[in-house]
């Protein structure tokens, strides 16, 4: 029985570090990103690519690797 929960402890933990070596890569970010003026950023989030940015005002917007706006979506809540 012992022999049986080390094994499993060992599994688990090889698993687990070949995950985090799989996650560790950071997403590619531009050297800046300028938002429209009086937008205030609440979020980010990151894609293949892309960068996306929700404005306290309810605005998405998408900014492309280069930094440069791609496409700004207003958000209405019903």
């Amino acid at each position: 029985m012992i022999i049986g929960v080390i094994t499993v402890v060992a599994v688990l933990v090889t698993r687990m570090q070949q995950g985090f070596d799989a996650q560790s890569a950071a997403p590619s970010l531009p050297a800046s990103i300028s938002l429209p003026s009086g937008a205030e950023p609440q979020a980010v989030t990151f894609g293949a690519g892309w960068v996306a940015v929700v404005t306290k005002d309810d605005r998405i917007m998408i900014f492309g690797a280069d930094g440069a706006l791609q496409q700004e979506m207003q958000i209405t809540v019903k």
